[in-house]
């Protein structure tokens, strides 16, 4: 896909329902579309869609060691329910041990994230042309400047949720009977590592006064 071609793509894209937008790249690109989550607070949006759509398509997920208790409970929560072929991946092991031992997420987050979050899903990445994740553009000022799909690096990056609003969001999981995060209830409305998650609006609960936003899987 050109620069002009994901222009196109875009522009017919912005008009279509979702399940349309997802089926388009999964028909299309088969085994080369990568699909992701975190099983964050609106994670489920498109572990139900891609259900509905092909439920054997792997679905990556990389757990960083650090996760709450809470998160892998609604992962297992939500393939029960819908079926989904999930895939874990873990970071590697000494590198991960480097981030326990000096307490990284304290010093030097961008290194703590990329040990165990960048670098285990950039060894998935490789065979595949595109990849679908369940950004949202609300969710920061970053995510809002994204299109639906574009060329980054290797790969085409395709967010098929990035121009939904926070309504549309609710209106799905009641509409569908979705099962929320255990957290949302308590504050929490984007949830990552223990130690790098706070309560807070928006993604106003990651990574503290820091002035980090993103944990670089998406940059």
């Amino acid at each position: 896909m050109g620069s002009i071609q994901t222009k196109k793509i875009n522009k017919t894209l912005s008009s279509a329902h979702n399940d349309v937008r997802i089926a388009h790249i999964l028909n299309k690109y088969r085994e080369k579309v990568l699909i992701t989550t975190s099983f964050g607070t609106t994670s489920a949006l498109l572990i139900h869609m891609v259900s509905r759509i092909r439920p054997n398509h792997p679905i990556h997920f990389i757990d960083t060691g650090y996760l709450f208790p809470e998160t892998i409970e609604y992962k297992n929560t939500l393939i029960e329910r819908y079926g989904v072929n999930v895939i874990d991946h873990v970071p590697n092991e000494r590198k991960h041990r480097i981030t326990q031992k000096g307490s990284m997420w304290e010093s030097n987050p961008d290194l703590c994230c990329h040990y165990n979050k960048v670098e285990p899903l950039d060894e998935v990445k490789e065979g595949h042309e595109v990849w679908i994740s369940g950004l949202i553009g609300y969710q920061n000022s970053y995510r809002s400047g994204l299109e639906i799909l574009q060329k980054r690096d290797d790969l085409h990056r395709y967010y098929p949720l990035i121009d939904w609003t926070r309504d549309m969001v609710d209106d799905y999981f009641e509409s569908y009977g979705i099962p929320r995060h255990p957290l949302e209830r308590f504050g929490f409305d984007s949830i990552g590592c223990i130690h790098c998650t706070k309560k807070g609006e928006g993604r106003d609960g990651r990574w503290g006064e820091s002035g980090k936003t993103e944990c670089g899987l998406h940059l």
